[in-house]
């Protein structure tokens, strides 16, 4: 038998001493093969699962009776459904730049992490899809939308934001999967190996594509590691950007504005990593899994949010300030509209939770206390989510002429449809840390002094 680890957490360690190649492997893959399912997995996959039944029955309302039964009305024709597509786009974005960026500097800390922030994004990029197809009004003409051939030369639009937005999320998901994937494959090898029935084996053998674990199989693994962080590393930046062009190409008061591509990059990476640490601080907890998520992960993620909320921060500034110093009436009264207007309250809470709440990360003894970093990280996506509502509601309720303003009311079929793709996400990542390896073993075998000392020998 391995030797029993001992998790001792110190904040400095990329894992905690006393882990050994056996008792990794153990620890990681019984979360799947042995170890007991924990209530707290049955009340949140049953919530999700509950939440999604809840979609559907939205989605079959919708497909009905059409997009009449939601809040969008002459002037605000983009509602709930685009502030979530943007919002479920920007947290997916964690989990490519963990992966991606964070391999290619070298980081070591992101072994522990990277494997359920991967399959966050993809689960984030599923719901953030569905929303544009949803809103189209005609759904099962979505096939426009593609590179279809066609004879006339008249859809695709290119000019059209939709059809920008479905290559760069198309892509954009194309290859987080891919390199989620490849990721996977050394660890379905080793629960093939370890799996006690015949089903078992036979589906993580399928699914490993023949893993052996051989000297030809890593240096390919390697390979097409680094070449898929180097296609997915752009992405990072390129995806929200596509997503900001949706704005700053039109003339409403409040998006014409040539920062909103790094200002929505950076909110993207700011609620993905709020996400991160939603999900990692209670799996550690409930899974025991102190001694492999440490406290350095918790940390260092907290550091990435605070960095990234100043530069949110500075990008909130500069808005108003090239609203007022640039002169032009309309994007003044449209900023004024946000703070004093109807939707007052929102622009302050969002304002106190994205700026406000987060410099609490200044202190150290902050950043490194679970409960205070995940009732923080729940504070970030509310705000992220505000903020997102903000920029399309207001600027579309108040735009030139006064006798075509109106106010968005948001339905209760918006809030289903909305709170069902959190369902939705519910659902596939529950089920996700049920049949797979939620962390890297290999990754983390990599990170034990014995795998140092072997790398200095060799």
């Amino acid at each position: 038998m391995p030797d029993t680890p001992q998790l001792v957490e110190r904040p400095q360690d990329d894992i905690a001493p006393g882990y050994t190649f056996g008792s990794v492997t153990d620890q990681i893959a019984a979360v799947v093969l042995t170890k007991r399912t924990p209530i707290f997995w049955f009340l949140c996959f049953g919530a999700g699962f509950g939440l999604l039944l809840l979609f559907l029955l939205a989605v079959a309302v919708l497909f009905i009776k059409g997009v009449g039964i939601w809040g969008i009305r002459t002037p605000v024709m983009w509602g709930f459904a685009i502030t979530n597509f943007v919002w479920w786009i920007g947290i997916g974005h964690a989990g490519t730049l963990i992966s991606a960026i964070l391999l290619l500097l070298n980081q070591r800390w992101r072994n522990s992490i990277n494997r359920f922030a991967e399959a966050m994004t993809l689960f984030a990029v599923a719901c953030a899809g569905m929303f544009p197809v949803l809103h189209l009004g005609r759904p099962w003409l979505m096939y426009w939308l593609f590179p279809y051939p066609n004879t006339m030369g008249i859809q695709p639009q290119f000019r059209s934001p939709l059809v920008w937005d479905v290559f760069a999320v198309s892509t954009y998901a194309t290859v987080s999967l891919l390199f989620w994937y490849v990721g996977l494959m050394p660890d379905l090898g080793t629960l093939r190996d370890r799996a006690k029935n015949r089903a078992g084996r036979m589906i993580y053998g399928i699914m490993s594509m023949g893993w052996r674990g051989s000297a030809r199989h890593w240096s390919v693994y390697e390979t097409a590691t680094l070449l898929l962080a180097g296609l997915a590393t752009p992405l990072v930046l390129s995806v929200h950007t596509v997503v900001s062009f949706d704005f700053t190409i039109a003339i409403v008061p409040g998006w014409h504005s040539t920062f909103f591509p790094p200002y929505f990059v950076a909110g993207a990476i700011y609620s993905g990593f709020a996400m991160v640490l939603a999900l990692a601080i209670p799996l550690r907890k409930v899974y025991g899994l102190e001694g492999l998520i440490t406290d350095k992960h918790l940390e260092n993620s907290a550091k990435v949010m605070l960095a990234t909320g100043l530069i949110v921060a500075y990008a909130y500034v500069m808005e108003n300030f090239a609203a007022w110093y640039g002169g032009e009436v309309y994007e003044q009264a449209a900023f004024w509209h946000r703070l004093t207007g109807p939707y007052r309250y929102s622009y302050w809470a969002l304002i106190s939770c994205n700026i406000i709440a987060p410099q609490f990360l200044w202190f150290k003894r902050f950043r490194t206390n679970p409960l205070l970093l995940f009732i923080s990280s729940i504070v970030v996506l509310v705000g992220m989510w505000l903020e997102r509502f903000m920029i399309i509601v207001s600027s579309l309720a108040q735009d030139f002429l006064p006798s075509s303003w109106g106010i968005f009311h948001a339905t209760r079929w918006d809030w289903a449809t909305f709170l069902g793709t959190i369902g939705l996400f519910m659902f596939l990542f529950f089920l996700f840390i049920r049949l797979l390896p939620m962390i890297s073993i290999f990754e983390v075998r990599t990170l034990l002094p014995q795998a140092k000392v072997k790398e200095e020998q060799g």
